[in-house]
């Protein structure tokens, strides 16, 4: 846990072009999104649709294509099944997750469903195992129109002939030891605010949409998930994250009013994902798939429930 004021800015201050300047110096580029994940897309493409949706341009840190999977016999009489992953790019199995369903379930919905999958959001966080983009903004609080990201402004607009379509989407995400020792601090120091230590919860959880919640559709994911790891308690608060929790296992935000990903379209069924990869008892492989079982409830319930 850090105590000590984070190394960027001037407690109590909002930083300006310089603090972001730094901070953007600091992070370095420690694994390749063109050998990890589009390298693993290609791979992908003698079955699926393969689409180029954008391109992020970072100047002197390159210029990053964006990828979505689709269904290649795609049927306008199919509901919309749709996955995101790397929305947060240190969070790897949202990203693994997501390639992981495309090489082994994603052919169990052919015929039954439209699937439409990006699995990474943010490369260049990805790249650097870092929760912001390069501007330091969190892509996961922008979802919007005229978004500031260009990850989320690229995902609006491959989502927005779809909006109304989609009738399941699922957000795969991560809460790790680092958002607590890093990601916490640095978004203290970003926004000139003191930084209040929290807690990091032991285990899977999900976050349903609190405007429209699904708890059937929650529990159905929760279920699944727990054959393959452990999900999270609530706290001596009776939360996680500082929210209540209003089931094992699930909490509740605004997912559109907040710009989080999984509010982006208007589909009836919503959540994301939150494993919890430093956990002793949870290896890479085990929340990969964890992330694949999240996604394969989700479709089945939605399947299920879609008249």
């Amino acid at each position: 846990m850090t105590t000590s004021p984070y190394p960027i800015g001037t407690p109590g201050e909002p930083w300006g072009d310089r603090e972001k300047a730094a901070w953007r110096q600091r992070q370095q580029v420690v694994r390749s999104y063109a050998g990890d994940v589009a390298t693993a897309i290609d791979r992908l493409r003698d079955r699926f649709d393969v689409e180029q949706y954008g391109t992020l341009d970072y100047r002197a840190d390159g210029r990053y294509p964006l990828f979505a999977v689709r269904s290649r016999d795609w049927d306008e009489a199919l509901p919309v099944m749709l996955v995101t992953g790397g929305v947060h790019g240190y969070e790897t199995s949202g990203v693994q997750g997501a390639l992981q369903f495309l090489q082994q379930r994603a052919a169990d919905y052919t015929g039954r469903a439209n699937l439409l999958v990006v699995p990474c959001v943010s490369p260049w966080g990805y790249e650097r195992v870092q929760r912001w983009n390069a501007d330091a903004i969190d892509p996961n609080r922008s979802f919007r129109v005229d978004s500031p990201a260009q990850e989320s402004a690229a995902l609006v607009a491959l989502l927005a002939p779809l909006r109304d379509r989609v009738l399941m989407h699922i957000d795969l995400h991560e809460t790790t030891d680092s958002d607590e020792s890093e990601f916490r601090p640095a978004l203290a120091a970003r926004d000139g605010k003191p930084f209040e230590p929290g807690g990091i919860p032991d285990g899977f959880y999900l976050v349903d949409d609190s405007v429209e919640p699904q708890p059937a559709f929650q529990q159905a994911v929760i279920d699944a998930v727990a054959q393959v790891t452990h999900i999270a308690p609530a706290d001596d608060n009776g939360e996680i994250i500082g929210s209540p929790v209003v089931a094992p296992g699930v909490i509740r935000y605004p997912l559109a009013s907040l710009g989080l990903c999984a509010g982006i379209t208007d589909a009836r069924y919503t959540t994301t994902t939150e494993v919890y990869p430093d956990s002793p008892t949870a290896t890479p492989a085990q929340c990969n798939a964890a992330q694949v079982a999240a996604v394969c409830a989700a479709i089945g319930f939605a399947l299920s429930h879609a008249g």
